[in-house]
């Protein structure tokens, strides 16, 4: 049958009008990928939240969102992670708190003060209320959103010697991660301090890079730290949190019942995360105690409060780098 031009030509047009249909509605169906990328291990708090919400997050939009999780500094390491986030090679971080500061958000820093939170309850009243929505809302202005604070508790001490007064410390070379208020601790003890990104301290710790750490337990153990640490002091001195941030631009650009399917999932998650922190640190610092390697020493009453003396000048030293006015909110907030 011989067909005129014209026919052959509308045949095409018709053809390439199906085609493109068809590729427009293969991508209207095609998952949402979220990539959550963060430097623990998985079995940690963190790392078992991120798996939680993944969970969460791809039965509550029905698989129109997938997440993808990556532990371990598998994409990117401390320094790169942040900035990954900003130019969308990755859309979803955990990171600790510490780790706004270069950002020019140097109100979070007062999260890694020492003593500054006598117990989680404490904490939670910071985190959950005005102040804890106010620093989130400060990331807003480069690129990020803040969704909600993850937990991984309290702080403890190793080395190869025991560290039970300040005296202990000096001349130590303690690892820290990147934090002006860190390094300030680990002076006002006598210690050397040296910034090392998360997944390069175990290294340095079994090599003598680095002769002491301070982590939760839970970190330590998922890392096998203890393994190289002869000595921990159980002295609760710092709070190590995370802030679960977000590319604004993808978030923004999500659709809307997407968007409160995926901040239901987070609440979930975030929900979860805060039950098992405490019961996951617990059960580290028994297996680091199990494993023999490590000897375990817990602050008297008269020892943390010489800890305390030791690390006082920090806070006046860093008010101002901070915010005298933070700082203060922070304490009256913590102390109610």
């Amino acid at each position: 049958m011989n067909r005129s031009a014209p026919y052959l030509k509308l045949l095409a047009t018709v053809l390439l009008a199906c085609a493109a249909t068809a590729t427009s509605a293969a991508r209207a169906q095609a998952p949402i990928v979220i990539k959550f990328s963060h430097v623990v291990a998985p079995d940690t708090p963190k790392g078992r939240a991120a798996e939680r919400f993944k969970l969460l997050a791809e039965q509550m939009t029905g698989g129109r969102v997938k997440v993808e999780v990556y532990p371990n500094s598998q994409l990117y390491r401390d320094r790169e992670e942040l900035e990954a986030l900003q130019l969308g090679a990755v859309q979803m971080l955990a990171p600790s708190l510490a780790k706004f500061s270069p950002l020019g958000v140097k109100e979070f820093e007062a999260f890694d003060l020492p003593y500054i939170f006598p117990s989680k309850e404490a904490l939670y009243a910071v985190t959950e209320g005005r102040i804890g929505r106010g620093l989130l809302r400060k990331l807003e202005s480069k690129g990020i959103t803040g969704l909600a604070y993850w937990d991984n508790g309290f702080k403890v001490m190793s080395a190869n010697k025991p560290l039970l007064a300040p005296g202990d410390f000096r001349g130590l070379r303690m690892r820290i991660q990147a934090s002006r208020v860190l390094d300030a601790q680990m002076r006002a003890l006598g210690a050397q301090p040296v910034a090392l990104a998360f997944s390069e301290t175990a290294p340095a710790l079994r090599d003598g890079v680095v002769e002491g750490t301070e982590n939760p337990p839970s970190n330590m153990f998922t890392q096998r730290m203890h393994e190289s640490q002869k000595h921990l002091t159980v002295s609760n001195h710092g709070y190590l949190g995370y802030a679960v941030i977000v590319n604004k631009k993808f978030w923004d650009g999500l659709p809307g019942a997407v968007r409160k399917q995926l901040e239901r999932a987070m609440l979930e998650a975030t929900a979860y995360e805060k039950t098992i922190a405490q019961r996951t640190n617990d059960a580290a610092l028994e297996s680091i105690r199990r494993a023999g390697t490590t000897t375990i020493h817990t602050l008297s009453p008269q020892q943390q409060a010489e800890w305390r003396r030791a690390m006082q000048p920090v806070y006046t030293q860093m008010e101002d780098r901070i915010g005298k006015d933070i700082v203060e909110a922070i304490r009256r907030e913590a102390n109610r």
